[in-house]
């Protein structure tokens, strides 16, 4: 244990004094984005579970266990201005090497845009889009831990603007099966830039240090987990500018926040909250709810009520068949849906 706690202190406390914005610092932000119905629907985030989604090995690859083989999945996310994303993703098992693997890609597509000149007349069209190819692996070293890494290849088309980058996801989970919980630490887009979008300087990536901890009751057929985020910093509320001089939009005074107020907001900042229900002898119908703080206090339109930062879906089994939906509510001029379909190719054999 003091293997794993002695890396989180070193970083936790040299990345203190780091910018507190988040969005805007790095390149390839689409690797944020939620790869199934699933996780949207659970806050955008799930590291903590262990079961037969192939998915979640996008975020922490050492979930992977026998459990995945040959699933495949297709996801679809619909977000908002014609912008579309998704993630197909297959696992397999290796009983000799005792290793569990899976193969995904990840895409976003932004769209057509209008191709200007710099007295803004048209001269044409342009498109944009991303892809992450991921493969990873996990295995168990102990009765109750795992360990797994994710390579991702990664490759960037902004009009006639190209950039090509790798990164990698180190994971350990800790598994207690006769409690129900497990806790997980994953480093998050470790890797660089190997071309950049012209002749700039190298941009960083999203890095992020994340750890979380689920649990499942014994008496209630309900999974709660707890995700932090960036760990390795601590101040993530944005500066805004406007905020200058004790004043916001309009010319209203702003009332001055004590610094245990600040605190605390910043302190929940870092958390999402996510439960699901899971219905059935074989758990084939699922309810889910999350809440994303962060989300909440980055889009809410002060002075009006919204949903933004909470989500919620469902998924069922029908026959070979696990289709999930979920949905994430950004703002007040909406929110955006996820499908899933998946199965497992072992079912078409019997």
């Amino acid at each position: 244990m003091q293997r794993i706690l002695l890396p989180i202190v070193f970083c936790v406390f040299w990345q203190l004094p780091v910018f507190a914005q988040l969005g805007g610092q790095a390149t390839y932000e689409f690797l944020n984005l939620s790869p199934s119905a699933r996780v949207s629907a659970l806050g955008g985030n799930l590291i903590t579970v262990r079961d037969d989604d192939v998915n979640l090995a996008y975020a922490n690859p050492a979930m992977l266990n026998p459990l995945v083989h040959q699933q495949l999945s297709f996801n679809h996310n619909f977000h908002f201005g014609g912008i579309s994303n998704g993630y197909a993703a297959y696992g397999h098992h290796l009983e000799k090497a005792q290793m569990s693997l899976h193969g995904g890609i990840q895409y976003v597509n932004y769209g057509t845009f209008d191709l200007t000149n710099d007295r803004g007349e048209i001269e044409g069209e342009f498109k944009a889009s991303e892809y992450a190819f991921v493969l990873g692996a996990a295995r168990m070293v102990d009765e109750r831990l795992a360990l797994g890494a994710n390579l991702k290849m990664i490759s960037s088309r902004l009009e006639s603007y190209t950039s090509l980058g790798f990164t990698s996801d180190l994971a350990a989970m800790y598994i207690d099966t006769a409690k129900n919980i497990n806790i997980s630490l994953v480093f998050r887009n470790v890797g660089s830039q190997v071309q950049t979008y012209r002749e700039v300087n190298f941009e960083p990536l999203p890095f992020d240090l994340q750890i979380g901890i689920s649990k499942k009751l014994r008496y209630l057929p309900f999974r709660f987990s707890v995700i932090y985020h960036h760990l390795d910093r601590w101040n993530v509320i944005y500066d805004d500018p406007s905020r200058e001089n004790n004043t916001i939009s309009f010319g209203d005074i702003d009332t001055e926040r004590s610094p245990t107020s600040i605190w605390i907001d910043n302190f929940f900042r870092h958390l999402i909250f996510n439960g699901e229900f899971l219905l059935g002898k074989k758990e084939n119908f699922r309810l889910r709810l999350g809440y994303n703080h962060y989300m909440r206090k980055e889009l809410t339109v002060e002075n009006f009520r919204s949903l933004a930062g909470f989500s919620f879906g469902f998924g069922v089994k029908i026959n070979r068949f696990r289709l999930d939906y979920g949905r994430t509510n950004y703002h007040l001029a909406g929110g955006i849906n996820h499908l899933t379909i998946s199965t497992n190719l072992q079912e078409f054999k019997k």
